[in-house]
């Protein structure tokens, strides 16, 4: 995902190709977690917001069009009416309609520079990446012509200026703008035009929508229960102290001196007459194929895809269920056993995160085998190596309270805690990480053992960090054994310059040890 990489072992550290700004945005990300909690945060869940605010636009733009008359004589008059005929319903509705489209547009433009900054739109992520492209330019659209079927004067700037923009391109052979250059040009036909265009278009945005996720597993299309009814709250609020009203009627025998623009739909127009038309498609053009050509900007090299054995899968289907991107899939065992299965990974929709390495029951270090193989291994870091590498650190533990961490590459610099009391062992994500190894650690001389993860529902592989933190407690299998000292356990979120909380996890841990080594308590998280 990212141009420079330094190498720990023979696990990857991935460099950001924008440090500074990524530095800043997680600050940001970590700040609304303080005051919203990580499941409430916009910021963490853009998507899920974008696709919240879709269906409130849908339901209330469905209300809305009962109530619209779709001739050119009507159009005006039935805004109005549904406007301040009925304050406390229809015009609540219209104005929820309206900032709920804004707020959609913002979203649309935050998720694209959030996602761009934390570098993924290349590798695995490209067909994500662009298929999300046409996205945008649905989504305006669509709201352009939604101003149009008011028929005020704003609607007729806008318009004029679209065919004006579109007439640049000379490929219509008649001018469209001389469509609105009197009454008499603007029939009824042409607003069902408008109508179809305002229903098609976002039928087509959701299906560009759907395909925009289609290669997740689980996407995130649903916000929390306290994000849902706080961002409802903050348009209702804002629809009650700002209504939502009309220009002047259309007159197409005038034109408007001063207009209240819609800055997150209509500055293009602005923009176009500010400069001129070719400007404009140069500019559109220009930052599309921009967008489209970003995944190009990723040199970083093909993630190693996992590998399947099978001789020592049992077809559990664990790992079919957790991987984040849908990468595996489960046929028939090639051994023709009746109801056998056997997973199969796709080399181009795997990540290369480990997930499913952490998810199979054989990748356990407790196994006698001469060379431990598992049903699903990761080629750059397999548990063989992990299980190696966990035994070196225990070993150069000397100090009386033996701490392990085990850490995300994507995550907290864990390096910077190793000591002659705490072994660091890094991980491609922290949902590679089988809770065998933890239980392990914990029989083989370490008094206590802390996981480093992603900040909360900021996983690097999107489910990472959610899926340690269910094994730990009990909740998902491949699961931490009851019999394991579990109060010496701790699960900690944290980016990635945040030590603080693994510090103050180690010093718990390390004030502990005796009650640790007694007791059986829970896993901290």
């Amino acid at each position: 995902m990212c141009a420079n990489s330094a190498w720990a072992g023979d696990v990857r550290i991935p460099a950001r190709p924008f440090l500074a700004a990524g530095d800043i945005l997680e600050r940001v990300e970590s700040g609304f977690d303080r005051w919203f909690g990580a499941r409430a945060n916009p910021l963490r869940h853009l998507g899920a917001l974008g696709f919240y605010l879709f269906w409130i636009i849908v339901a209330s733009g469905a209300y809305l069009y009962i109530l619209f008359d779709t001739s050119v004589s009507g159009a005006y008059p039935s805004v109005q009416s549904i406007t301040f005929d009925q304050p406390w319903l229809g015009g609540l509705i219209r104005s929820i309609h309206r900032y709920a489209s804004d707020a959609f547009a913002l979203v649309i433009v935050v998720h694209t520079v959030c996602e761009f900054v934390h570098g993924r739109y290349g590798g695995f992520r490209w067909f994500t990446w662009i298929s999300g492209v046409p996205l945008v330019w649905l989504a305006l659209t669509s709201g352009v012509v939604g101003y149009w079927l008011v028929w005020d004067a704003l609607a007729q700037f806008s318009a004029v200026a679209t065919m004006e923009w579109l007439d640049a391109l000379g490929v219509f052979g008649v001018s469209l703008a001389r469509n609105f250059l009197t009454p008499d040009s603007i029939d009824d036909r042409l607003f069902s035009l408008f109508v179809f265009l305002h229903i098609g278009l976002p039928l087509l945005l959701l299906l560009g929508m759907w395909i925009h996720v289609k290669r997740l597993s689980q996407p995130d299309t649903q916000p929390a229960r306290a994000l849902a009814w706080g961002t409802l709250a903050a348009l209702v609020a804002l629809s009650i102290a700002v209504p939502a009203t009309s220009a002047a009627p259309a007159d197409l025998t005038r034109v408007a001196a001063i207009l209240a623009l819609d800055w997150f739909y209509l500055a293009p127009h602005a923009l176009m007459y500010e400069t001129s038309e070719t400007t404009l498609w140069l500019i559109a053009a220009g930052g599309t194929l921009l967008l489209a050509l970003c995944p190009l900007l990723s040199h970083a090299p093909r993630a190693m895809t996992a590998r399947v054995d099978a001789g020592n899968c049992n077809g559990c289907r664990r790992c079919f269920a957790d991987c984040p991107y849908g990468a595996i899939s489960m046929q028939p065992h090639p051994d023709g056993r009746i109801g056998a299965e056997l997973a199969v990974v796709s080399p181009e929709l795997c990540a290369g995160c480990g997930i499913c390495a952490g998810a199979c029951p054989s990748s356990t270090p407790f196994r006698s085998v001469r060379e431990l193989v598992t049903g699903i291994d990761m080629l750059q870091l397999p548990v063989a190596v992990l299980r190696a590498r966990l035994r070196d650190e225990l070993e150069q533990l000397t100090a009386a309270a033996r701490i392990v961490v085990f850490g995300c590459v994507h995550g907290a610099d864990v390096e910077a805690l190793r000591s002659v009391d705490t072994g660091v062992v890094l991980l491609l994500c922290a949902g590679q990480l089988p809770p065998a190894f933890v239980e392990y650690a914990l029989r083989h001389g370490a008094d206590g053992v802390v996981v480093a993860a992603c900040p909360e529902d900021g996983c690097a592989y999107r489910l990472g960090a959610r899926w340690t933190r269910e094994r730990l407690l009990g909740e998902r299998e491949p699961h931490l054994r009851a019999r394991a000292a579990r109060s010496a356990v701790r699960m900690v979120y944290c980016g990635r310059r945040d030590l603080r909380a693994l510090q103050q996890a180690l010093n718990g841990l390390r004030a502990q040890v005796p009650a640790a080594k007694r007791g059986n308590g829970g896993v901290h998280v």
